[in-house]
């Protein structure tokens, strides 16, 4: 397979436009029916898994776990996931309503310990959010707070246990395959989060279910100034080209103008104003976080604190969501200049990504299983860098996976055995389909995988160039 010689440095990027679905025709988006997918549970019927399911993505699991032919060795795995279920973010609650979220005996763990003397056996330290009648912003700093028990964001018990079925179905899986043990091993295993404590929320719920031996581990984490996990390095051309996806093209502007309607039945109900400065009009987000959280933890649909009989209707909700999947295909593959900013804003992590496969072809590293926890930000980020042929909104728990397998083959000649190397990239659980030259990622030869990676990235000061040009 033949993959186009061209570089980032050279600012050619090639886009690959994606397969046309009801995603991304806005006409459906904003006049269709139904939701795309599952937003009340976290729960898919066996006959039904794989399907969009918004509260609990599809991943890798035993039931529908395709074996490759049996003379490919898995020398190496390397996943990527969204973190799971949560509250919403703190941004996106000043809804004018009273919609109390419960985490009691369920808050995060914080705490400092020290690998010898007493600072070794120190106890875990768990935060329980209050409020305080006498504390008089209490009721100013937004009303989703009221009478809530939660930090905002938070993995809530039902994204643990999500987080916990994740590992245990993973582990079902790479455990054999790779002879992982039930304790963790750092010689041979990695977890790494990202600055935001979310991600290693799901941490300990993933690790329960993966090494379920293991009381605890070392999470490998980068800083915030840098972290290309997150992704929050620095990258001036990136945000250019998202401001020129969004604010400044005249596709993202005619989809807000076209959604007038809805934004006013919307706002009428939060009591948001039409010309708010908090970006709850420069895209369907915010409300989509506050409504989708809600179904998904089994509550109900906002209504009017001011007026009880406006309320949001779940055709109104459906709609948002079909909305907001549509904005995510339009940012990360539609748009012309997407395939560029996903090159720019994910191809640190993809460098990452490319090194540990070589140091793992090459016989310099012994690690097996190297485990990621991010952000929706993350994975749209790396589906766009792939540029898969369906995009969508990546939803909670939503995972790529990477697979190194090898074939050897005898030289007829000589008593010898050499090794040849392929990926296999798994989306929900199943080949990864792309819109480029590479296809499908089952069982790609590791030399073309890298060069698509060098045609969109280059080296990594290639990147850091083409970040500040």
């Amino acid at each position: 397979m033949l993959v186009p010689a061209f570089t980032l440095a050279a600012g050619v990027v090639v886009h690959y436009p994606p397969a046309a679905s009801n995603i991304n025709n806005f006409t459906f988006a904003l006049n269709g029916a139904g939701a795309p997918g599952i937003f009340n549970s976290s729960t898919t019927p066996n006959p039904r898994y794989g399907v969009y399911n918004w509260c609990n993505m599809p991943h890798v699991r035993a039931r529908e776990y395709k074996n490759p032919p049996k003379d490919f060795s898995l020398e190496y795995v390397e996943v990527i996931q969204r973190h799971h279920k949560r509250t919403p973010y703190a941004s996106n609650t000043f809804f004018k309503e009273d919609v109390a979220w419960s985490c009691v005996g369920s808050g995060p763990l914080l705490g400092v310990k020290a690998s010898k003397g007493p600072g070794s056996e120190v106890p875990d330290i768990q935060w329980q959010a209050s409020t305080n009648a006498q504390n008089p912003w209490t009721k100013t700093v937004g009303p989703g707070f009221i009478g809530s028990t939660c930090q905002f964001p938070q993995i809530t018990d039902q994204g643990l246990e999500d987080s916990i079925t994740h590992g245990a179905d993973l582990r079902a899986v790479y455990a054999r395959r790779l002879g992982l043990d039930t304790h963790f091993n750092p010689s041979i295993s990695q977890i790494r989060v990202t600055n935001n404590v979310i991600t290693s929320q799901v941490a300990s719920g993933l690790v329960k279910g993966l090494f379920p031996g293991s009381a605890g581990i070392e999470a490998i984490i980068q800083a915030s100034a840098f972290d290309s996990l997150e992704p929050s390095y620095p990258c001036s051309k990136a945000s250019q080209l998202r401001n020129t996806i969004t604010s400044g093209s005249q596709a993202w502007n005619d989809h807000l103008a076209k959604a007038a309607d809805l934004y006013a039945k919307l706002d009428a109900i939060s009591g948001t104003a039409p010309k708010d400065t908090a970006g709850w009009h420069s895209s369907f987000d915010h409300y989509y976080d506050n409504m989708s959280a809600k179904q998904c933890h089994g509550k109900s649909l906002p209504c009017s604190t001011n007026d009880t009989s406006l309320c949001v209707t779940q055709e109104m909700a459906d709609t948002v969501y079909r909305i907001g999947n549509w904005e995510y295909s339009y940012q990360y593959r539609d748009a012309p200049e997407s395939a560029q900013y996903s090159a720019l804003r994910y191809g640190a992590w993809v460098l990452e990504l490319k090194g540990h496969l070589q140091d793992k072809i090459s016989g310099q590293s012994k690690m097996k299983y190297v485990h990621n926890i991010g952000h929706d930000g993350s994975i749209s980020s790396l589906l766009g860098f792939l540029q898969i042929s369906n995009m969508v909104w990546p939803g909670m728990g939503s995972e790529v996976v990477f697979e190194l397998y090898s074939q050897s083959k005898s030289s007829p000649h000589h008593d010898s055995t050499s090794k040849t190397f392929f990926i296999r990239g798994l989306w929900g659980g199943q080949p990864l389909q792309t819109s480029t030259p590479l296809g499908v990622l089952d069982m790609v030869p590791v030399d073309d995988f890298f060069a698509y990676i060098d045609s969109m990235v280059g080296s990594g000061e290639e990147l850091f160039s083409a970040c500040n040009s």
